[in-house]
């Protein structure tokens, strides 16, 4: 069975995110992205716990069912708490296999914060300690850093993060089942530090919206012979590629904490750029936001290039609404993208169909030649991005088509286009 999974998600419950991130909706967004699998998200939060309790049926051991698609009981919590004098905020994913362990997972964790306020809950709780705690009293549990590099929340993060996984696991460390790579890393990035070697690495959403531009734009796929919460995390942790086969990125320049920057004042910067200012804003003086390349140059005892011997293959798709988007010239939300993104799914199955097999000609048919063009060019990874930063998404260039974009993007955009040039 190919299993096409994303375990990264919120639900409505949590702040900022659609109030359509509901069960009915995630599932039906869920087929027309190409996924099968997902995780419930914010299993925390007594209302969505009872939610997902009431909906879900049981299909295999530790996988739930909704409408045709599969689910895991996961949930993401912010890990606050001081060391070294400086405050350290670290997202982690929580895994559960069924509800019973979710019971015990929340009866843990509700005495170091308040479940019921955020459907991704802060807690006072040292990561080490949370995962001594919950593996040592919950059968089947797995814990896994989210998004590691993103500056604010996360394992490496340069506003609260450590230097390596050991720092902030301590000896719990060889727990730990994987890593998320976040949308502004890949996994060859990732490849670059000794340290990550013994960690699968795997790629999720953190999707705040049902919409086909955030759902699966990261995902793991799985060639198991039986779908089954035992199998699924045996599949990573051995990183067996007859079973993990391979991570599906956004290009990390799409990410929006790639480059170094400082959004208020347009500023993005290579991280050599930003040194020769001392990672100062050249514009204010304040700080920049240092990105993710930035960590990874600072931290990478490897050169570009290198292979680790378990390394799990990965493919880099720009989501399709992206690709319609900047091709006609349309916002991605506009109903002109979304129409001819629906005719494509509708004839091929699935935006993942259309992304990752499709025929060109059968595409030049559909979709027309320029769109064909580009959702092959797509495939091949031949699309250049200005690069994302501070909390602004990179910006995709498709060759001519994108030079009649840049007047309508206003001055901000065009000094990225023109700095990336």
């Amino acid at each position: 069975m190919k299993v096409f999974a994303d375990l990264h998600l919120h639900s409505k419950y949590s702040r900022g995110t659609s109030r359509y991130m509901d069960i009915f909706h995630l599932s039906s967004a869920a087929k027309k992205k190409g996924l099968n699998l997902l995780g419930t998200g914010d299993f925390t939060h007594p209302l969505w716990f009872k939610e997902i309790k009431s909906r879900l049926s049981e299909h295999a051991e530790g996988v739930y069912e909704f409408d045709g698609i599969y689910y895991l009981l996961t949930c993401e919590v912010c890990n606050t708490f001081e060391r070294e004098g400086k405050t350290r905020r670290i997202h982690n994913l929580i895994l559960a296999k069924d509800f019973a362990c979710v019971e015990q997972v929340n009866e843990i964790l509700k005495r170091y914060g308040n479940l019921e306020k955020d459907g991704r809950p802060t807690l006072t709780l040292p990561c080490e300690e949370m995962v001594e705690l919950l593996k040592g009293e919950v059968k089947d549990v797995e814990i896994i850093p989210a998004h590691i590099w993103t500056p604010w929340f996360s394992l490496f993060g340069s506003r609260s993060g450590f230097n390596s996984v050991r720092e902030c696991f301590g000896e719990e460390s060889r727990k730990i089942l994987a890593l998320e790579t976040g949308l502004s890393s890949d996994p060859a990035m990732n490849w670059r530090l000794s340290e990550l070697d013994g960690f699968a690495l795997v790629s999720f959403s953190d999707a705040h919206s049902p919409s086909t531009l955030r759902l699966g734009r990261e995902c793991c796929v799985f060639e198991l012979k039986d779908l089954s919460y035992d199998s699924l995390i045996r599949a990573i942790r051995k990183r067996d590629e007859k079973r993990f086969i391979f991570t599906i990125e956004v290009d990390p320049s799409y990410g929006k904490y790639h480059y170094d920057g400082h959004r208020k004042c347009g500023i993005s910067l290579h991280p050599k750029e930003a040194m020769k200012y001392a990672n100062l804003c050249p514009v204010c003086g304040k700080p920049l936001t240092v990105g993710v390349l930035h960590r990874v140059e600072e931290l990478a005892d490897r050169e570009e290039g290198y292979v680790p011997k378990h390394a799990i293959p990965f493919k880099k798709l720009l989501p399709l609404r992206e690709i319609i988007s900047h091709t006609i010239g349309e916002n991605t939300n506009s109903a002109k993208v979304v129409k001819i993104e629906e005719k494509l799914i509708r004839h091929f199955g699935s935006e993942l169909a259309v992304l990752l097999h499709a025929e060109e000609a059968e595409l030049r048919k559909i979709a027309g030649e320029r769109i064909a063009e580009n959702v092959m060019k797509n495939r091949r990874e031949e699309i250049r991005i200005v690069p994302g930063y501070d909390g602004v998404y990179g910006i995709p260039l498709f060759g001519e088509e994108s030079k009649s974009e840049k007047p309508e993007r206003g001055k901000i955009l065009q000094r990225r286009i023109d700095s990336f040039f």
